[in-house]
């Protein structure tokens, strides 16, 4: 297939690109940086600058490489997460989800793009009510923190507009929190500085994602996903006071301190009080049975361990993860 990748020089798309490449399929790379270049040609794709938000340039670039399918990876994350700004952190991602995913549309329907996959998040969105663990069914968080609004209205976005799309195959895939090589430096900092506490209880649950079962599922998705919404998280939702001081003990830190809620709300904000006393977990039997996915990583226990960089990377079956055929 000719797969259009938009954003592929992230976290993500770094790992995807070559997944895509090894599969046979001919990929065309879009980043908004020209340094970035070099390093996408080396994964064996053919790569784009662009920026996501122009209409024409997207609509041109996609007229151009007349691909099959869209991956749609655009994100614009920097510098250090600002929880208590977390709308105004996203801003830019929230755009690339709502004006960039209809200027990808747009060009999809233009040049008959047959399938379409965006990224999307599941974790913290999730109604803190009920069980512990949410499936695609469940509602959104009705009562978000403030400062997630915006971000909130994003996601929802992409659920209600990209499988609506009459004229391609619209898959949203919801990752879980993300881990692994280039996506977990700066927590992994942070545990080792203590300066990531358990507030509260640390009820919260959170599932996790590694990078690579990420990709997998999205070329899983590519390959023969069907219209629809899918969590991508791995087996093994868990309580904050479960899997942070698992992975301080996995990376050699001290175990985390402990606040009490009413010093995390005035250290940290609301979003992180929420996140780590309320949140639930996500479930991720809908893309196991309808994708064919099965996680590599199905549990952060080894990930923490053996996946959190390339260097040291064994998963359990010691091969790489690969896409359902």
């Amino acid at each position: 297939m000719r797969v259009f990748v938009a954003g592929a020089a992230g976290a993500i798309g770094m790992r995807l690109v070559p997944q895509l490449v090894a599969r046979g399929h001919q990929v065309t790379a879009t980043t908004r940086s020209a340094d970035k270049v070099d390093r996408l040609r080396g994964l064996g794709a053919e790569p784009v600058v662009v920026d996501g938000l122009d209409a024409v340039a997207v609509g041109e670039a996609v007229a151009l490489a007349e691909p099959d399918a869209i991956v749609h990876q655009m994100t614009a994350l920097a510098g250090k997460a600002d929880l208590r700004r977390f709308d105004t952190w996203f801003a830019v991602t929230n755009k690339l989800r709502t004006t960039g995913t209809e200027h990808l549309l747009a060009a999809a329907e233009a040049a008959g793009v047959g399938r379409f996959v965006a990224q999307s998040y599941t974790g913290w969105s999730n109604i803190r009510s009920g069980g512990p663990v949410k499936t695609e069914d469940d509602p959104f968080d009705p009562h978000p923190a403030k400062n997630q609004r915006e971000t909130m209205a994003g996601l929802q976005f992409l659920d209600r507009v990209v499988p609506a799309a009459q004229s391609l195959e619209g898959i949203v895939l919801r990752y879980g929190n993300f881990y692994g090589p280039g996506a977990s430096e700066s927590q992994v900092e942070l545990v080792h500085r203590r300066q990531f506490p358990i507030i509260g209880d640390g009820g919260g649950v959170w599932s996790w994602t590694h990078l690579d079962d990420a990709a997998a599922a999205t070329v899983a998705a590519v390959e023969h996903g069907r219209r629809g919404v899918y969590n991508i998280v791995d087996d093994d939702p868990a309580p904050v006071s479960e899997w942070l001081p698992y992975l301080a003990e996995a990376t050699g830190a001290k175990p985390p301190l402990r606040v009490p809620v009413w010093l995390g709300r005035l250290a940290a904000g609301q979003v992180a009080v929420q996140w780590m006393t309320q949140g639930r977990g996500s479930s991720n039997e809908k893309a196991k049975r309808e994708l064919g996915w099965r996680p590599a990583w199905s549990s952060w226990r080894d990930g923490f361990r053996f996946g959190l960089t390339d260097s040291d990377r064994r998963s359990p079956s010691s091969s790489a993860p690969e896409a359902a055929t």
